[in-house]
């Protein structure tokens, strides 16, 4: 996606540890615009499939979500990072490694919102390693939902995620790919 490739360029910041900043845009504040186009290519990419849920993970991904969701017209379902007390009755639950926070969690989805007639997009803002979209799919499957697919805004290809998520007969597909970054000069590669 142009669009977004320009964006970060503009606008993305390199930081040692192959770490990416575009909060300025993406993830802490947010340009609604973009993710306006945003939305459009993943219904442009999956309108094809029968997808009646759209589930991501707390935070960045929650206001991705549900822009996209409104072009498929269809209920987003985050997962949670902490049990609350408003969560009541049973729940999926899996363990997801933060390459960002470089912490574990606990990541839940109460049952009565995902359910094995459920036809799944996952969509997330960055894939790095892949631990939070294999912690998905694993609440997905815990369900006996269909995964129709999985929309990515920004994955680091260099850190090889993506190839765990399609080596799992997945259909991944990612707005930007970048094939490497350099915090010396703040260069960006984007896969071709």
């Amino acid at each position: 996606m142009e669009l977004l490739e320009e964006r970060i360029r503009r606008d993305g910041i390199v930081k040692k540890g192959n770490v990416l900043k575009v909060d300025s845009f993406l993830n802490h504040q947010m340009d609604i615009q973009l993710f306006n186009e945003i939305g459009k290519e993943f219904k442009r990419l999956f309108a094809e499939c029968p997808i009646n849920k759209i589930l991501t993970i707390e935070a960045s991904g929650i206001g991705i979500a549900c822009i996209a969701a409104q072009y498929f017209q269809v209920p987003v379902v985050f997962a949670k990072k902490a049990q609350s007390i408003n969560i009541d009755g049973d729940v999926y639950s899996t363990k997801i490694e933060s390459f960002t926070h470089k912490k574990i969690y606990d990541v839940i989805v109460s049952k009565k919102f995902l359910s094995r007639e459920d036809h799944v997009l996952i969509i997330d803002d960055f894939l790095a390693n892949g631990c939070a979209l294999a912690g998905l799919i694993d609440l997905v499957q815990s369900a006996g939902a269909a995964i129709e697919g999985i929309g990515i805004v920004i994955e680091k290809g260099f850190q090889h995620g993506g190839d765990l998520i399609r080596g799992k007969g997945v259909r991944l597909e990612s707005l930007a790919i970048i094939d490497g970054m350099d915090d010396e000069t703040g260069d960006i590669y984007f896969r071709q």
